[in-house]
């Protein structure tokens, strides 16, 4: 990522195909650099599909939950870029790398993140953040080979996103802190500028 990349994902669970564009393209001008729709939302494929057909080539899609190797081809079929998963499944991560998609898998211990390099993950979700907290993320990037990326997710929100950022996070995903089903993409996209300017006065990139 370049020095004004924030590598902040939007987690727009629950999102509708009919507003996920209005609401994606706010959080994307705001300073996002992807959205993620999870496979639990309604119709989350269509969503995905409307995104990445709404915007230009390299625009960063992402599908959640994804959790077998179908859901990833189901994901890459629909236009997703990224496939991020709850949890750590070599299979799944073996199937995105195949495909040439970003593996977000998630872990919540160094053993289970070790797993996910070895089965081709360049990223690590930290799931969930709050569990795992900055010190325990300091404390992997001590051990984990160096340029891993680690993007924390779960329980970030405007309140302790600067700590992430200080701490050394590559970026992070935020969900109901951000988005809920209903929200209009004007409320979403101002509270996308201020996680945004958190992130860019405190990170270290």
């Amino acid at each position: 990522m370049n020095a004004r990349s924030t590598g902040l994902i939007a987690i727009l669970r629950g999102v509708t195909p009919d507003d996920a564009v209005a609401v994606a393209e706010a959080v994307l001008a705001a300073g996002f650099d992807a959205v993620e729709v999870p496979l639990n939302s309604p119709d989350p494929l269509e969503s995905v599909r409307r995104i990445r057909a709404a915007g230009p080539a390299d625009r960063r899609v992402g599908a959640g939950t994804v959790l077998s190797p179908d859901d990833v081809r189901r994901a890459a079929d629909a236009g997703a870029s990224l496939i991020v998963s709850p949890n750590t499944r070599p299979d799944v991560i073996a199937e995105t790398v195949r495909l040439g998609l970003e593996s977000y898998p998630g872990a919540a211990t160094p053993t289970e993140a070790f797993a996910a390099l070895d089965a081709g993950a360049r990223a690590i979700k930290l799931f969930p953040g709050s569990a795992v907290g900055t010190d325990g993320m300091r404390a992997w990037a001590s051990v984990l080979p160096s340029g891993t990326a680690l993007v924390p997710v779960g329980g970030v929100d405007a309140g302790n996103l600067a700590d992430w950022a200080r701490a050394g996070a590559s970026g992070a995903g935020v969900g109901t802190s951000l988005y809920r089903p209903g929200d209009t993409p004007e409320t979403v996209a101002a509270r996308a500028a201020e996680l945004v300017r958190i992130w860019h006065q405190n990170c270290n990139d």
